[in-house]
């Protein structure tokens, strides 16, 4: 197989497929329930797809949250998954850089991941922005943001995520 061919939008009938890709990228994890959860939520997810000979790949979720105090909405990144065996290839990059340039009406975006990968995109250390939930000290550094637009302007205060995302197994080991 090789590299993704394109990126789009996913659709109702990738669901059955994403069932698949989510267990072989996190096998100690069932975000199943989650994705399936996210392809319905209101305000919608910006969900993408890359597709490679006509298999889905890769995933990745961008959720519309508040933050507590400020009208301004920011996208939090999660999750992103790639098939195993096409795993540093490019497809991870060009899911986040593609949902990044079709957001829109976001302050910014957030994510809880390693920093040494996220931080190629340009995400830092978010010290604003609070999580839902306190992270482990051990995951320090890992909850980042990312400003969007030359005027990006910080926030402070707590995230405030649809109430899919507000269970505390999902922001712990």
């Amino acid at each position: 197989m090789t590299a993704f061919t394109s990126i789009r939008p996913s659709v109702a009938a990738d669901e059955p497929a994403l069932k698949v890709l989510y267990p072989s990228a996190f096998p100690d994890e069932d975000l199943r329930p989650l994705v399936g959860d996210l392809l319905r939520l209101a305000p919608p997810v910006l969900s993408l797809v890359a597709e490679a000979d006509g298999e889905i790949v890769g995933h990745i979720a961008f959720t519309p949250c508040r933050v507590d105090g400020h009208d301004a909405a920011v996208a939090m990144l999660a999750p992103l998954a790639v098939k195993p065996s096409l795993q540093r290839r490019g497809i991870g990059r060009a899911l986040i850089e593609t949902g990044i340039a079709r957001l829109e009406g976001m302050a910014g975006v957030v994510v809880l991941g390693d920093p040494g990968y996220y931080g190629q995109f340009g995400f830092k250390p978010e010290r604003g922005i609070n999580p839902p939930y306190p992270l482990p000290s051990e995951w320090e550094g890992a909850w980042q943001s990312l400003p969007l637009g030359p005027s990006a302007r910080p926030l402070a205060g707590t995230l405030l995520p649809p109430s899919l995302w507000l269970s505390p197994a999902l922001w712990g080991p």
